[in-house]
């Protein structure tokens, strides 16, 4: 239990949630071969995508701006990770 509930909309709604919160939408490119999951604290702070360098990143300040539990929020996105067969091994970034 996130706490909350599960949100219900398709991929172009959320994009357009992402756009209309200053957000921009980057388009993957290659298959998926991340190595690391970079957990971001940095408040409005986001790494670059890196198609030489694949990492998941998670911007986990965006839960506060969304009104998000941010423990809960990170919690959720490693459980993502993992379901996706993601990598094991995470960076913290902090202020």
């Amino acid at each position: 239990d996130m706490g909350y509930s599960r949100p219900e909309f398709d991929a172009d709604q959320g994009a357009s949630a992402v756009k209309e919160a200053g957000g921009t939408i980057e388009m993957h490119h290659g298959s998926h071969n991340e190595q690391v999951v970079y957990i971001n604290l940095v408040g409005g702070m986001t790494l670059e995508p890196n198609e030489d360098d694949q990492r998941f990143i998670v911007d986990g300040w965006a839960a506060a701006k969304f009104g998000l539990h941010i423990p809960k929020f990170l919690i959720a996105a490693a459980a993502t990770v993992e379901m996706l067969g993601g990598p094991k091994n995470a960076k913290i970034i902090v202020p």
